[in-house]
C-alpha cells in the first residue's frame, strides 16, 4: 500500500528548490515560497507553515535563522525542518546550528548533504546524500519522504561532521577550478583530492565532528562531484578567478572563507590548501604566481603523513 502523501513547504525556488520539487511533486502535496516571486504575491508564509509535515530550506544559510525564528510560532510540534544549505550565515553558523538555535529542542531539525547536483536530479539521474537529524525518528520520516525517488539516503549521527564537511568542500572546490583553468593536469587533481580530505578530517575534528565523516558522501563524495562537474558553481569560480573575472567571484564558498577568517572559526593558516585558497581569493591578480609557489613548496617540502 502506498503511504499517504506528506504536506511539504519548500522555501526557495532556485536550482535546488526546483530539484526538490522534481523529486517530491509526484507523491506529495507541495507549497512553494519565494521571497520575491516572479509573478503574483508570495505565500502567506505563517499561514501555510502551520499545516506542514516538512519545511525544506532550499536557500543559502544566511536567512535560515531569521526565517526559522519567524516560522517557529506557526509550526506544528511534529513538523520536521530540513536544510540542504552548504554555507555559513553571517554569525558563522552552519544551517544545522542556525535552525537548531532558532527552533529550540522541541522541533526536529535535519540536514541533507552529498552529491546532489541539481541538473542531474532534474534529469532523473541518481543522487546521494547523508541525513543527520536531531530527533531519533526523523531519519525514518525523511526516508519515507524521498521513497521511490532517485535520491538514495544513508543515516549518520554526526550532524556536526556532515554540516562542516559540506560547507568546507565548497571552499576546496575552488582550487580545482583554478588548477583546471591553468591546465595543471590530472595528477594535481588527484593530489588535491587527497590533501583536501586530509585537511577536512583535521578541521572537522577541531569543530566537534568525527574525523571519518569527510571521507563519506557529504565530504569526499560531494567534493569530487563539485570539484569536477561542469555544472559546479564553485569549480567555475576558480576558473573565473584565473581569467580575472573578479565580478563573478561570489557564492557560499567565498562567504564561508570570509566567515572563517573574520570570525576566527579555526586557524585556517595551519592548513596549506585552505590557506592557498584564501590567498587566491584575497590576491586574485597573483593567482598564477600563488599556484606556482605552492607547487614549488610541495616539491621541496613534501608534507609528512600525520
Amino acid at each position: 500500500m502506498t503511504p499517504p502523501p506528506f504536506r511539504v513547504l519548500i522555501l526557495g525556488h532556485g536550482e535546488m528548490g526546483q530539484a526538490m520539487e522534481y523529486l517530491l511533486q509526484p507523491r506529495h502535496r507541495l507549497s512553494m515560497w519565494e521571497r520575491r516571486p516572479k509573478s503574483g504575491k508570495p505565500l502567506d508564509l505563517e499561514a501555510v507553515a502551520g499545516d506542514q509535515d516538512f519545511v525544506i530550506f532550499c536557500l543559502p544559510a544566511i536567512p535560515h535563522f531569521d526565517l526559522a525564528t519567524r516560522l517557529r510560532p506557526s509550526l506544528s510540534p511534529n513538523c520536521l525542518c530540513l536544510s540542504i544549505a552548504k554555507g555559513l550565515d553571517n554569525e558563522g553558523r552552519t544551517a544545522a546550528s542556525a535552525l537548531t538555535q532558532a527552533l529550540g529542542p522541541g522541533l526536529s531539525v535535519g540536514v541533507l548533504y552529498g552529491p546532489m547536483i541539481s541538473e542531474d536530479i532534474r534529469a532523473g539521474r541518481p543522487a546521494f546524500a547523508q541525513v543527520g537529524a536531531t530527533h531519533t525518528n526523523a531519519y525514518d520520516l525523511i526516508l519515507r519522504l524521498f521513497e521511490s525517488t532517485a535520491l538514495a539516503l544513508e543515516h549518520t549521527p554526526d550532524i556536526t561532521g556532515i554540516a562542516w564537511s559540506a560547507v568546507l568542500k565548497n571552499v576546496y572546490a575552488i582550487v580545482f577550478g583554478v588548477a583546471d583553468e591553468m591546465a595543471l593536469g590530472d595528477n594535481l587533481r588527484g593530489y588535491l583530492v587527497v590533501a583536501a580530505v586530509r585537511e577536512l578530517g583535521e578541521i572537522v575534528t577541531t569543530l566537534g565532528g568525527s574525523s571519518a565523516t569527510p571521507c563519506c558522501l557529504a565530504g569526499l563524495g560531494d567534493l569530487i562531484t563539485t570539484a569536477t562537474s561542469m555544472s559546479s558553481h564553485h569549480h567555475e569560480l576558480g576558473r573565473q578567478l584565473v581569467r580575472g573575472r573578479l565580478d563573478a567571484i561570489q557564492g557560499e564558498g567565498v562567504h564561508t572563507l570570509k566567515m572563517v577568517r573574520t570570525r576566527k572559526l579555526f586557524d585556517y593558516r595551519s592548513y596549506p590548501v585552505f590557506h592557498l585558497i584564501d590567498r587566491l581569493l584575497t590576491e586574485p591578480e597573483q593567482a598564477k604566481i600563488l599556484m606556482g609557489n605552492f607547487l614549488d613548496h610541495l616539491r621541496h617540502h613534501p608534507p609528512r603523513t600525520r
